[in-house]
């Protein structure tokens, strides 16, 4: 394994002067490659519980008033170090003929509200005639977040009647969905009267990481899915019930299916997800960096040991999805020879030094590009000290300006050095243009429709970046040689429709990454690779991709319970993988 071609060092803190070999954008924001993230230490999942643990946030229930079938209301207080918080939860019978996990629906089995401070008895009477009905509710700027989960009937029941009955559940049963229930939405920033995103950011510091709040609120789903399945299998069997086995709450998680819903949010916050993406990336080239003083014998069984851990967690994925079910079976052999590399290295004595770089480099020589972002993910993980402190770094102000005092030919130069892979694209070609996206009026969904063969053209969402980009160009080029030296004011005076598009392209060549460098109106385009990239900063495992269009994931299975909270915690439930739990 030789040395990283990409080892060029990269200024990204000029106030530090520390240098670090980032990878070029050129490589990083290809679509196919972002699809191919898992979650880091720098998702917003685990840096969320790392600091619950860490601070040791006390979670009490003051109310728990649940019927004999689990209906009722739950108040969870939460004293985290900076403040105190309310996760409201109603829980209602469903009809098994109205259950849905669409957008659409209008009941669910259960409804939650994240709120700041306590809640009196006016507020939860106020929450109760509004949370459960979610979008056709309203709720006040004391609600940081809305949610809302329905069960996995299959394995609920299952989880129960087995509790109830004095034994635990099968942890093979258990692994084929992983939850007990799956969120269906989780919505803040503002919505239906919420408190917006400004306010939370300055307000509540628990809460001030992007999707914190929201996080959290999937993780108190998760443990009253546990507390109510403990809860019902007492009411059923009062004389022989037992509770869930520690290790099987810690494997259990919380289940979600995103759809193309997610995909316009990388596209309309461009500076957002080049700051997570360029946060990932300094962690990654941070460990390449570490290790150029050599890599010793016990990090390399570290790695080894994950290495080990994410073969088991592959193979434990069921997908009925071709593509992904051979590229989890490709990652694995490759991370198997992988395995025997380091045993080798590990019983070798004359080693004595190596360098990630020359790893990364024969990942991307040799094996597949999934397998090369796996690797990535576990050396970023090898260095928590070095790495962890990114975490605060992953928000930004999202705000694209227009330069006018840029003359026109400064600006054709920056498209044609940033954007040259937009400019690459033959938009002349039918498949170049063969797809649109819009939303659905019925569904209020973001859609993918056919060019010319699917109604909605004319509602068509702004995300093909490229195509605009290359319009822009064009019209820019033209202009520069009927009327030159002129300034970008003046371009825009004549071209107003493409303020919009000059103003990201100028704001953009800012920043290190942000656009993707793909054409998302090919007919042919893969939306998946935009939901599984959003869904590796988020945290999620457990990819199963229903169509190229949307995927099942599991959220925060592996992570620590509440009961961990202040214990010591390695903070090591990346690529979870089944427990053994033996016989008492």
């Amino acid at each position: 394994m030789h040395k990283d071609p990409h080892s060029s060092a990269n200024s990204t803190d000029e106030s530090k002067i520390k240098l670090l070999p980032l990878r070029p954008a050129s490589q990083v924001m290809q679509l196919e490659r972002l699809g191919s993230f898992h979650q880091s230490r720098l998702s917003f999942m685990r840096t969320l519980v790392r600091r619950m643990v860490a601070e040791n946030w006390q979670i009490t229930s003051p109310l728990f008033d649940l019927d004999d079938q689990g209906y009722g209301t739950v108040v969870y207080e939460v004293e985290a170090k900076y403040g105190t918080f309310s996760y409201v939860l109603f829980s209602h019978y469903l009809d098994p003929e109205n259950r849905n996990d669409r957008v659409i629906a209008n009941q669910w089995d259960l409804t939650m509200a994240l709120c700041e401070g306590t809640v009196d008895a006016e507020q939860l009477e106020f929450l109760r005639a509004n949370v459960p009905k979610q979008e056709a509710g309203r709720v006040d700027s004391r609600v940081l977040v809305l949610s809302r989960a329905n069960r996995s009937a299959r394995t609920f029941e299952y989880v129960v009647d087995e509790l109830s009955q004095g034994r635990q559940p099968d942890v093979d049963v258990i692994a084929e969905v992983g939850y007990l229930y799956r969120t269906t939405a989780a919505y803040g920033s503002g919505k239906l009267g919420m408190a917006d995103w400004e306010k939370v950011r300055t307000k509540h510091r628990d809460f001030a990481r992007p999707f914190a709040a929201e996080m959290f609120t999937c993780y108190m789903l998760r443990h009253f899915s546990m507390q109510q399945a403990d809860y019902l299998a007492a009411q059923r069997g009062p004389e022989t019930a037992v509770t869930l086995h520690q290790d099987i709450r810690r494997y259990l998680g919380i289940g979600n299916s995103t759809g193309l819903g997610m995909a316009p949010f990388l596209i309309n916050h461009p500076l957002l997800i080049n700051q997570w993406i360029e946060m990932r990336e300094t962690a990654l080239a941070t460990a390449v960096v570490a290790s150029e003083v050599g890599v010793d014998k016990a990090t390399m069984a570290r790695l080894d040991m994950a290495t080990e851990r994410v073969i088991q967690h592959l193979g434990e994925i069921i997908t009925a999805d071709e593509r992904q079910k051979n590229s989890n079976v490709v990652v694995r052999e490759e991370l198997q020879a992988l395995h025997l590399w380091l045993q080798e290295q590990a019983a070798d004595l004359a080693i004595t030094h190596y360098v990630w770089a020359d790893l990364i480099q024969y990942a991307e020589q040799h094996w597949h590009i999934e397998t090369q972002e796996v690797i990535n993910t576990m050396l970023i993980e090898l260095y928590p000290d070095l790495v962890d402190g990114l975490e605060e770094q992953m928000g930004t102000e999202e705000s694209q300006q227009i330069t006018p005092e840029m003359s026109v030919a400064d600006l054709l130069a920056i498209i044609e050095d940033k954007y040259d892979w937009a400019l690459a694209i033959d938009f002349s070609k039918h498949e170049s243009m063969g797809a649109f996206w819009y939303r659905s009026q019925e569904k209020m969904e973001p859609r993918l429709g056919q060019t010319n063969i699917d109604m909605g053209m004319e509602k068509e969402m702004p995300l093909a970046v490229g195509r605009r980009v290359r319009e822009c160009y064009d019209l820019l080029q033209h202009y520069n040689k009927t009327c030159p030296e002129q300034n970008v004011a003046h371009f825009i005076m004549q071209c107003p429709n493409y303020s919009g598009i000059v103003a990201r392209i100028q704001t953009m060549a800012q920043s290190r990454y942000g656009d993707i460098r793909e054409n998302l109106v090919h007919s042919d385009v893969l939306p998946i690779y935009l939901l599984r990239c959003k869904l590796s900063f988020f945290g999620v495992s457990k990819f199963d991709p229903r169509s190229r269009l949307w995927v099942r994931n599991t959220m925060f299975q592996g992570a620590p319970l509440i009961s961990d909270f202040g214990s010591a915690n390695a903070d090591d439930w990346q690529f979870p993988v089944k427990p053994v739990i033996r016989p008492l």
